[in-house]
């Protein structure tokens, strides 16, 4: 992943010294999608900064001014690329930062260097019918709703232990919708 400059942030690997700022959001992750990634110390922040490291696709959001990381994004990683040139992303932002923007001005950049840089043909994410900042996002970045997959996926268990399934949305953009900025219907 080559570093990618917006306005107000950078998007890079993560690095040693992203411990800290990764547990002040994983440690009670606030989307259900990612309680799996929940951290319990800064032994496993570190652990998880190293595994994030060597992942092309897994991408730190700094503040450009402080170097803090507010935040990660996912996306065209090593092997991640399916044969018709589509891969999965998504976005977790530290609460203490939303509503600023910067999700938005992360993921466009994102977006902008998968499909100008590395060749994407399509841009699709999961997002649950619940996380409502997330829909307006992806419809923000001109990503349509294609679908609503019913009791989909499971992150959480009930009392006696059986698996809440939620229900998930999908929403997409392809390349040629991005470049020329008309949806494609």
């Amino acid at each position: 992943m080559q570093i990618i400059e917006t306005e107000r942030l950078i998007l890079r690997r993560f690095r040693a010294g992203d411990a800290e700022d990764l547990l002040a959001y994983l440690r009670a992750p606030t989307a259900t999608c990612f309680l799996s990634l929940k951290l319990a110390d800064l032994a496993a922040a570190q652990a998880e900064v190293e595994k994030r490291a060597l992942d092309d696709g897994c991408v730190a959001i700094c503040l450009k001014q402080t170097g803090q990381v507010i935040g990660d994004l996912f996306g065209g990683g090593a092997g991640e690329e399916e044969d018709d040139g589509t891969t999965s992303v998504g976005w977790n932002l530290n609460p203490q930062f939303g509503g600023r923007g910067y999700a938005f001005e992360a993921a466009r950049a994102l977006f902008d260097h998968l499909f100008r840089a590395k060749g994407f043909r399509r841009l699709y994410a999961y997002v649950e019918d619940h996380n409502t900042p997330s829909q307006r996002l992806c419809e923000k970045l001109g990503m349509r709703r294609e679908g609503v997959f019913l009791e989909f996926i499971s992150f959480t268990r009930d009392e006696n232990g059986n698996p809440i399934y939620e229900n998930t949305m999908q929403y997409a953009v392809l390349r040629r919708e991005w470049v020329s900025g008309v949806p494609a219907v």
